[in-house]
This record gives C-alpha cells, sequence and structure tokens, in this order.
C-alpha cells in the first residue's frame, strides 16, 4: 500500500460496543464460521445495486463499466483472500462512519446473546444487527479496505487487526479498485482454507448462489476467473425452476439471517399493474421485531433497479416477514416523496398484504400444526393488526388463536369459541394479564367456568388495546371478565359445579352497606358477585370503567393520571363473609376484615396491599385474636 500522505493517515479506537463485539468474535469458537463470507458478499452486492440506482440520475458514474460484478480472489500461498465489487464505494470519512461503529439499535442485545451462546448458536445470529462486516474478524487476523466512491478521484484505505483500533489513509488511486471496494483479508492459521477453490466455491453455492450481481471466482491473483454466480434474479424465475434449497439460500442472503423460511410466498401479479413478489416468513424471531420503530424490512426494486431496503410495502404489524418486490410500473428515479405519495404503490400495497394474509389463512386451514408454529412466534405482532387495520380486522379475527379456559394449552380460534358458545350468551368472554398461569388462576374466572362459559386468556400486552375499540366476531362483542356486571344470571351452572350458599340478604345487606363506609375512598362501591364461586372477593372495574389491566398498564407508562376506583365484589355464599355478615358492627376487627378482604383481593390480582404498614398490623391483631 503507498499513502499519499503519511501524515493523514489517523488511527481511531472503536467504540465501546465495536471493541466488545470484536473480542467476542475473535476470541470465541463459533458452530460455522463460514457466515462471514456470505456477509461481505451481501455487503458486496448491496454496494453494486446502490450504484445501479445512482446511475439512474448521473449515468457518469457507471463510465464505461456499467455491468455490477463481485470479484473473489484467492492467494493460497500468502494465505488471503480479496472480495471486490465494482459498487458505489466508499470515502475514507464512509469508512469511518460505516466501519467503525454499529448505528443500528439491538446492538447490546445481540452481544448479550452472543456471549450466552458462544460456541453454540453464534454464527446464526450474524448479521441481525447490522454487524455483518465485523464478522470477517472470526477468520482474519488483519482486514484491508480499499475503497474508491463512484465519481471522485481520491481512494482511502481502512485497516484493522480487530484489537481495538483502525486507521483511515488516504492511498495511491493504483491501489485502490477503479471503483468501488476491495476487502484484503490476512487470514489466520485455522482458516486458511478460505483461500482454496474448492471451500470458497462451496460456500458461495450454497449461501449466495442468488445475489443480483454475478460473482467470479479467481484462485490465484493473476489466474482466469471462473464465474460461479451468475447473478440472475431469482424472483425472476418461474417457481418450477427453483427448489427449497435455493428459496433457502436466497432467503438468508436477502433476511441477513440464519434460519430457514417456515413460509415461502412467491407469485407474480399482472394486470392494472405489474410485479413480482418473493417474501419469506422466518422460522425464527427476528431480534429487532419489537424495535420501537418498527420497520418493515421488504426491500423495493424497479425493473430489478434496488430503489430500498426498506420500502412500506406491508403495515407494520407484518414487519417480520422479509423479502422484496420488483414493480414494472413505478418510475426508476423516484424519490421518497414518491414512494409515499404513489397510487401504483398503493395498489401494491393493497395487494401483497391482502395476498400474505390469504396465504396464511390456506396455512392454518391445510396445516394447522404448521400454522401454530408461525403464531406462536408472531401472534403478538400480529394482533397490532386488530387495533390498527380496520379494513383487515375481519381476517386477522380468523387468523388470531388464543389460550383459554377449557383449550387445556392448546390454541383456539374464535371460530371454535363460537361453536361452542352457551346459549343465552351475549359476548365473548376475555381476561387480560401479564401472566399466563396467574390469569388461568384468576378468582374474576371462577363463575364462568362453573357455567361452562369460555373464557379467552391474553397475556401480550396489545391484548389491552384492540379489545376496547369495539371489536366483535360474527355479531358477539368482546367483554372483559373484570369489567362491570357480569350478566351470567341466564347461563346455569353446570351439573357438577359446586352451588353455592347464599347468606341471608338482610345480613349480606348490612354488611355491605358497613364494608363500603370502612372502604370509602379506597373502592367505588362494595357488592354481590355472580363471578365468584370459591373465592370470598375479587376486584372489578366499574361498569363504564376502563379494565383494570388496561389501566394498570397506562398508569406504569405515565399516561393516566388519576385511576378510578375499582368495585369490590364479595361471595355472599364463602363462609367467611357469612360469619362476618352476622358479626356486630361494633366490632372493631370487623374494620379490619373489611380492609383485609380488600387487600386480599389486591394480592389475588398481582398488586400489593394499598398501606403495607396497616395490612400488616391488621394481620398482626387478626392472628392474636385467632389464638386467643
Amino acid at each position: 500500500m503507498t499513502i499519499d500522505n503519511a501524515a493523514a493517515q489517523e488511527t481511531h479506537a472503536f467504540e465501546a460496543d465495536v471493541s466488545k463485539l470484536l473480542h467476542m468474535m475473535v476470541h470465541s469458537v463459533y458452530s460455522d464460521r463460514d457466515v462471514f463470507l456470505r456477509e461481505l458478499i451481501s455487503n458486496a452486492a448491496d454496494a453494486c445495486e446502490k450504484l445501479r440506482y445512482e446511475g439512474i440520475a448521473t449515468p457518469l458514474l457507471l463510465g464505461d463499466d456499467p455491468q455490477p460484478r463481485i470479484s473473489l480472489i484467492l492467494d493460497p500461498d500468502q494465505g488471503r483472500l480479496t472480495i471486490e465489487d465494482n459498487g458505489i464505494g466508499m470515502t475514507a470519512a464512509d469508512m469511518g462512519e460505516t466501519l467503525g461503529t454499529i448505528a443500528r439499535s439491538g446492538t447490546k442485545a445481540f452481544m448479550d446473546r452472543l456471549a450466552a451462546d458462544a460456541g453454540q448458536e453464534g454464527s446464526q445470529l450474524i448479521g441481525q444487527f447490522g454487524v455483518g462486516f465485523y464478522s470477517a474478524f472470526m477468520v482474519a487476523r488483519e482486514v484491508e479496505v480499499f475503497s474508491r466512491r463512484a465519481g471522485t478521484d481520491v481512494a482511502a484505505c481502512w485497516s484493522s487487526d480487530g484489537l481495538g483500533t483502525y486507521r483511515i489513509a488516504p492511498v495511491d488511486l493504483a491501489d485502490a479498485p477503479a471503483r468501488g471496494t476491495r476487502v484484503v483479508l490476512r487470514l489466520m492459521d485455522d482458516a486458511k482454507s478460505y483461500a482454496e477453490r474448492f471451500t470458497v466455491e462451496r460456500i458461495v453455492k450454497a449461501q449466495s448462489g442468488h445475489v443480483p450481481v454475478a460473482i467470479t471466482l479467481f484462485e490465484k491473483p493473476d489466474a482466469e476467473g471462473a464465474i460461479v454466480a451468475d447473478g440472475a434474479a431469482l424472483w425472476l424465475k418461474p417457481k418450477s425452476e427453483i427448489s427449497e434449497e435455493d428459496y433457502a439460500d436466497f432467503y438468508r442472503s436477502v433476511a441477513g439471517q440464519y434460519d430457514k423460511p417456515a413460509r415461502t410466498i412467491h407469485y407474480r401479479a399482472e394486470g392494472r399493474y405489474e410485479y413480482s413478489v418473493l417474501t419469506f416468513i422466518p422460522e425464527t424471531k427476528p431480534f429487532d421485531l419489537f424495535d420501537p420503530d418498527r420497520k418493515g424490512h421488504i426491500k423495493l426494486y424497479v425493473r430489478r433497479v434496488f430503489i430500498t431496503g426498506e420500502a412500506p410495502i406491508l403495515p407494520r404489524y407484518l414487519r417480520f416477514v422479509r423479502g422484496l418486490v420488483d414493480s414494472a410500473d413505478l418510475p426508476l428515479n423516484m424519490s421518497r416523496e414518491m414512494i409515499q405519495d404513489s397510487p401504483v404503490l398503493a395498489a401494491i400495497q393493497k395487494g401483497v398484504t391482502g395476498r400474505l394474509l390469504t396465504e396464511l389463512q390456506k396455512l392454518a386451514d391445510s396445516d394447522a400444526e404448521a400454522y401454530l408454529r408461525i403464531w406462536e412466534n408472531f401472534g403478538p405482532v400480529l394482533k397490532e393488526g386488530l387495533y390498527e387495520d380496520f379494513e383487515r380486522r375481519e381476517a386477522l379475527l380468523g387468523l388470531a388463536r388464543f389460550r383459554s379456559t377449557t383449550s387445556q394449552g392448546g390454541w383456539r380460534s374464535l371460530k371454535d369459541y363460537v361453536a361452542d358458545i352457551k346459549d343465552n350468551q351475549t359476548a365473548i368472554y376475555y381476561a387480560t394479564g401479564s401472566d399466563l398461569d396467574r390469569l388461568s388462576t384468576s378468582p374474576q374466572l371462577e363463575g364462568f367456568r362453573a357455567r361452562g362459559i369460555e373464557v379467552l386468556l391474553l397475556p401480550d400486552q396489545v391484548d389491552n388495546f384492540w379489545t376496547t375499540i369495539g371489536v366483535d366476531y360474527e355479531g358477539k362483542p368482546f367483554k372483559s371478565v373484570t369489567q362491570g356486571a357480569a350478566d351470567l344470571g341466564l347461563i346455569p351452572l353446570t351439573a357438577d359445579a359446586e352451588k353455592p350458599t347464599p347468606a341471608e340478604n338482610q345480613a349480606v345487606d348490612s354488611f355491605l352497606a358497613f364494608a363500603r363506609d370502612a372502604l370509602a375512598g379506597a373502592v367505588s362501591d362494595v357488592r354481590v358477585s355472580e363471578r365468584l364461586t370459591t373465592s370470598a372477593v375479587c376486584l372489578v372495574a366499574p361498569d363504564s370503567g376502563m379494565d383494570r389491566q388496561l389501566e394498570k398498564l397506562l398508569a406504569s407508562a405515565g399516561q393516566l393520571p388519576q385511576a378510578a376506583l375499582p368495585v369490590l365484589e364479595i361471595n355472599s355464599g364463602h363462609a367467611l363473609i357469612q360469619k362476618l355478615a352476622g358479626a356486630d358492627d361494633a366490632d372493631a376487627l370487623k374494620a379490619d376484615m373489611a380492609h383485609m378482604l380488600l387487600d386480599q383481593a389486591r394480592i389475588a390480582d398481582g398488586e400489593q396491599p394499598i398501606d403495607a404498614r396497616a395490612f400488616a398490623e391488621r394481620l398482626d391483631r387478626l392472628m392474636r385474636r385467632a389464638v386467643g
């Protein structure tokens, strides 16, 4: 390397996250180091696609070399592997920004998982956080990157041994590609096989055979090249010519993941607008599934020209889908604003979204087991559409699956629920929470179980929102079991249900009045419950109030200045309530018991007593009285 100006060479320290990541890659043992080559080829292909796009507006950038290509140059004698492209290239500033930092969200989570899974699944995580370039340090003791950005007359070199610092320096144009980027890996002693034809050709065909740029392999720096991947666009080929392995390889390349697709959707739409679609539903959850920005990952091409990697093709609740759309009707020089406002793109969005939901429904009907694996991974995300997408809510309700009080650990559809609905049952009942086990043992469910009424158990945060916006299924509204009156009087108890033994009305009424006075300011009412059969008490939201779980969620996020007072419901047939109903109102312990009942109901709901010190003092008085 000839440095134009030695004084211009700059040494920088990697950001802390990068240093930690590099340490893990250099010092850990991975199950499959081959993944590094896929990542570097993917970067090279992206650079070629970016140039092809910019060349539409500025043809001079392509010069006399318009055909994109990737070259793999082997040097087994020197233990060196070079990956070169004639894409967009980088300036020195680009190198510092792109190769010295990790900007994508979720990096800490990636590294925590990488540290935990080193030697097991580490290689499967590469590529999911924009850290693919750094995978080179799994096999290289030193990496040099020579680059010249298209349209410029300067070149630079980035180099590092991965031990904490990197250097950027200007270089003679003769030492850099005429345009694009050259990545030189000086291989570790135990990685010299990556400079051998058999190894490299095997990896390319297995993992990068379908990138949209031709790949040429040179066995030695001055040898004749042989094409190992033709750069044909897989999505434009007939499905009959594509194997499952081809689809899986392409999925890994386009998605930046290392699992297999759980479902592949490949078709060509013809009619008013023509476009090709190749999308995949991942087998495992992407790490950025719940990133706050909820960005999609569908690539947009126009007549095979790459436009953007985050096209707004699918609604956000389908952000787990990976793949691409290639349009024949969109303008090649479309801007980001044109993407947002294009009627052609709006038609594509509607068509692709509808097709994906239809394919999911077909899978649910034909292979319930395969569909449930997808639902278990992405159900919470799909349910966001129940809240956001009114137009497709009916289709999403048909796709939804739920745990319930009668599902015995399995999944139930709303079609199943409605088929088993009880006579005189006017609603689809549900309970929301954060823990499925706690939900299934909630006292509010007792009266429903006693009547054989199925209750959906909804443990995901999004369930607190979509259930409150007036959703119904086949004319049956959704109703929370912890909100308002239960309205169970018209549905008889099952034959084997324990029959409650009500207390005398006058005595119960007296206790209710006493408890209302004692708990004034803590509850909005105290009333007899239709929900309870074995527990003494439970808390519910007022008839016109917000569901209690949603109220808790908003309060914890600081979005609810003042919560509504709950209703305390009592089981008039419970032995404790009967005993209290007959107690003397003058007894001071009766007031203690009223407060203890409220705290008992709060604890059953997973909450703390209102006043922990007062709770302990009351409990002490009651225990002392119990032991005489």
